[in-house]
């Protein structure tokens, strides 16, 4: 006869499968894609026409279920964990969180094209105008501040365009090879796709790039760790799990830890560059446009007059605008994730040390979560219901070196910056403005200033 822990377990496992199948046939980006020619059109036309994302258009794109039986089978999961687990278990709130995630979900698509569309998706991803956990500041006042640090003349100085010399298929094979040395026990595909807008994406366990882009070594640098250690490591890592299956899968609840991870990732690696780190803050601003009732057009030219190109332009309006409406009065929120879950990942670590708990901070590797569940995952993997992340990088599995950065990095917090730059800057004022060559592949007089 089982014992009671069994039977929890065995509940746990059953309910959780069952809601992975019903979400596998769901893809939220899948149902709001615009094609790949709108671009050419758009700039074909003297960039005066929006894309022609309507909500008739949206509607031409076929989905694999039917929403109203999805909601139904969600609705009476939902049901059985309240009955099968209790209302208050700890990992049966998660299991009822994500559930009910999926219901607004539904409701996300079946709006698409229509201003409610951004309603649901301000309840699944938020509002520019949120405040961040345990902060005053807003989505809106942090993105402001950091494109204003990402603007600074410096940022441009130490920017070496580093050229894009792979191919599709090169870059394939390059980062196929780096990830082979990180995925030890799993097979992990890098492989091409013609029906990705960006130039890469992962998913489960496969990473596609983008057969129309090139790549430098810094991108593929980026990739390893954005779309490999954290997207793929996290979704493997959550498919391990022996009984909380739905770690493996991700809901919109988890968009921003696993954005803001990555991101984070990319800056712990040196990974990331100035213009990379830009473009995530410029979505926050793109997105508080189209909240205060901008049109396509109108974050579009913003962005080209503040110096973007008219691709990466048309790139920002496009993210923001999927789903909605091109003539304004509703947008897509998911890009608040990015500068939300860099910011609420960088305080959690910051408060598991300082509070002298470090070891919770290997579990923001254990699947797809939201901060907010790591205190009943971990009390899981105490009690031997969820296992430790096979895939973690190494700096999060030795916490030595993360512990030093973070208590030097709190211990500027007492310094008083301000006047230490205006020291250096009087220091700095008599030398040339000339980039040393050792930094840059571009000779010091072919530089212009």
């Amino acid at each position: 006869m089982p014992t009671a822990k069994q039977t929890y377990q065995q509940n746990l496992k059953q309910l959780s499968d069952r809601l992975v199948a019903i979400q596998q046939p769901i893809r939220i980006l899948d149902a709001i894609k615009w094609p790949a020619q709108w671009r050419e059109e758009f700039f074909a036309k003297g960039e005066k026409t929006p894309p022609p994302a309507t909500k008739a258009y949206y509607q031409t794109i076929p989905l694999d279920y039917n929403i109203d039986k999805v909601k139904a089978d969600l609705k009476t999961l939902l049901s059985d964990v309240k009955k099968t687990l209790g209302k208050k278990d700890p990992l049966g709130m998660i299991l009822q969180d994500t559930t009910e995630q999926y219901l607004l979900v539904m409701e996300l698509i079946k709006d698409r094209g229509t201003t409610g569309f951004i309603d649901h998706s301000r309840a699944l991803y938020g509002s520019a105008h949120d405040h961040l956990i345990g902060d005053r500041r807003s989505l809106k006042e942090v993105g402001e501040h950091l494109c204003e640090i990402f603007h600074l003349p410096a940022a441009k100085h130490i920017s070496f365009s580093q050229p894009k010399l792979h191919d599709a298929e090169r870059s394939v094979e390059i980062l196929q090879n780096k990830l082979n040395g990180y995925f030890t026990r799993h097979k992990v595909q890098v492989k091409l796709s013609d029906g990705i807008v960006s130039d890469a994406a992962a998913g489960g366990d496969s990473i596609k790039l983008n057969s129309r882009s090139t790549f430098s070594d810094r991108d593929l640098h980026v990739l390893e760790v954005h779309e490999g250690w954290v997207h793929v490591g996290t979704t493997l890592n959550g498919r391990a799990q022996p009984y909380a299956t739905w770690l493996g899968i991700g809901s919109p609840r988890i968009a921003a830890h696993q954005e803001g991870l990555a991101v984070l990732l990319e800056t712990l690696t040196f990974a990331s560059f100035p213009s990379r780190a830009r473009r995530i803050s410029d979505r926050v601003t793109a997105i508080h446009m189209a909240e205060e009732g901008a049109d396509f057009l109108d974050v579009y030219r913003h962005f080209v007059n503040v110096g973007l190109s008219k691709n990466d332009s048309y790139a920002v309006a496009q993210r923001v605008f999927r789903g909605g409406r091109v003539d304004g009065g509703s947008a897509f929120t998911k890009d608040l994730s990015y500068v939300r879950g860099f910011v609420e990942n960088l305080n959690f670590i910051h408060s598991a040390i300082s509070s002298g708990r470090p070891e919770l901070i290997p579990m923001l590797f254990v699947g797809k979560l939201n901060l907010h569940d790591i205190p009943a995952l971990y009390s899981a993997y105490l009690n031997g219901i969820i296992d430790a992340p096979q895939y973690v990088p190494q700096m999060f599995s030795d916490l030595n070196g993360l512990y030093v950065w973070f208590g030097f990095a709190n211990g500027m917090h007492l310094i008083d910056m301000k006047r230490v730059q205006n020291h250096f800057i009087d220091l700095f004022k008599d030398i040339p403005k000339v980039c040393p060559t050792t930094m840059s592949p571009t000779s010091v007089q072919d530089i212009e200033w």
